[in-house]
């Protein structure tokens, strides 16, 4: 029997299922795991709840990138003792300052323009995007581009206006990650220009049971871009989920106890 922790990955912004290939390919079948989308609602609550529901009953861990990440630490916000661990990739815990949402706002603005043009408008957009979000020495590296426009084609330009407003209108999580009592891992390409490297150390000082990892020559797409020592970080770190959990039911089981309250 797999006794191993069900995962829920969720990915980023413009991003599809296949943002989390380097590690589902490396766990497959070890695990349930289930990647929610994260462009079906305007608010990161929503998406939260949607990607709690479809998860098998009892704990689960769950781990973020980028917009991903915003959801991730709402899933432990709305699933209390559930979560069995944590992840955030390349991400950060603060809500949006007034010039981020006004740069959100004008992108938004730029997608629904007039009528016909709107579906061009974004594909531009999303190209223009790379040199900001990988690393230099990756900028002509077709078979990741390609991808990265793929899987925003698959979003679309409306999935993309709703991830942007419910990046806008997130919370501020500083509050809520001292009480994540469980395995976290943060991971950030060391270059990251969209949520820098301080923002993954400032969550890491904040987490009870953290594990930092900077990862060498990657930006902001650090999963695609190095996937190899990514999912090595992954992948202990669902070691350290698994024997928790382990360890948590064993003393449970010797004290005749009921499960954990909710931490928030």
């Amino acid at each position: 029997m797999n006794h191993a922790t069900p995962l829920l990955l969720l990915p980023g912004l413009m991003n599809d299922a296949r943002i989390w290939n380097p590690l589902t390919t490396a766990i497959a079948g070890e695990r349930t795991v289930h990647v929610a989308p994260t462009h079906l609602h305007d608010r990161v609550a929503e998406s939260a709840r949607d990607a709690i529901a479809a998860m098998p009953a009892g704990a689960f861990a769950v781990a973020g990138f980028s917009l991903g990440g915003y959801v991730a630490q709402e899933v432990c916000r709305q699933a209390g003792s559930r979560i069995a661990g944590l992840g955030l990739l390349d991400t950060g815990a603060r809500a949006d300052t007034e010039d981020a949402k006004q740069v959100r706002q004008r992108m938004i603005q730029a997608v629904e323009g007039a009528e016909g043009a709107a579906t061009a408008t974004f594909g531009q957009l999303a190209q223009g995007f790379a040199a900001r979000i990988v690393h230099a020495s990756r900028l002509q590296d077709r078979d990741l581009l390609n991808l990265l426009f793929d899987m925003a084609s698959t979003v679309g330009s409306q999935g993309f206006v709703r991830q942007q407003r419910a990046a806008m209108d997130r919370a501020d999580t500083r509050d809520l990650l001292p009480r994540v009592h469980v395995p976290t891992l943060v991971v950030c390409g060391r270059e990251d220009q969209i949520t820098p490297f301080s923002l993954s150390q400032e969550m890491a000082s904040l987490l009870p049971d953290a594990e930092l990892v900077a990862v060498a020559e990657a930006g902001h797409m650090s999963i695609l871009e190095q996937p190899a020592a990514v999912v090595a970080a992954l992948v202990r770190w669902l070691g350290r989920v698994d024997g928790a959990a382990t360890c948590r039911a064993d003393s449970m089981s010797s004290a005749a106890v009921g499960p954990d309250q909710p931490f928030v």
